[in-house]
């Protein structure tokens, strides 16, 4: 399966609440919107890039359970970035002082913030060019650290504000950096 993109902007523009409710409507969908206001039909991953989706959200998530530092969100939370995009990595952190300044009713819909930390993971049905398009997006508008994990090519993208894309070999031995102090994965 391929990723479908519908341009809606002949026709409408959804606004955050519209969208909000269409995916509500269609929960067996995975839905994203760019910044330009196309519909991002999002195919569903193969156990493979499913298990190991689930493997850095586990070990994501253990490390934030022993740091407290902030919240850790799945590929199945959409985010609304400043630029109005609303996208999905498959696995995100968002620093706790950050989370906790958004009311309740942000936290309940899908959080209006980039997160501070996100990863994506390359699938087979994956465009390199769309997956490296999404990380610009997100350092674009604030995320300050990203990794695109490339099994295909056995490469790890470490994105950063600021700063050139740094590939490395896998494999490797990562880091949070200052952003997620003493996280550490194995790639």
């Amino acid at each position: 399966m391929n990723t479908v993109v519908l341009n809606l902007e002949p026709i409408a523009r959804l606004t955050d609440e519209q969208f909000y409710q269409l995916c509500i409507a269609n929960r067996d969908l995975s839905l994203e919107m760019s910044a330009e206001g196309e519909l991002i039909v999002v195919p569903p991953v193969v156990g493979e890039i499913g298990n190991r989706e689930a493997e850095l959200i586990t070990d994501l998530n253990i490390w934030n359970r022993q740091t407290k530092l902030g919240k850790v969100f799945s590929s199945s939370t959409i985010f609304i970035l400043p630029n109005g995009a609303k996208r999905s990595p498959d696995a995100a952190w968002v620093k706790l002082a950050r989370w906790e300044a958004l009311t309740s009713k942000q936290r309940k819909k899908f959080p209006p913030l980039v997160p501070d930390f996100a990863i994506e993971l390359r699938s087979e049905s994956d465009r390199l060019t769309t997956l490296r398009e999404k990380m610009a997006e997100y350092i674009n508008n604030g995320l300050r650290l990203g990794w695109l994990i490339n099994l295909q090519d056995a490469e790890v993208e470490i994105y950063r504000q600021g700063q050139a894309v740094e590939i490395i070999s896998m494999p490797a031995i990562i880091n949070g950096e200052d952003v997620v102090p003493g996280f550490e994965l194995q790639v």
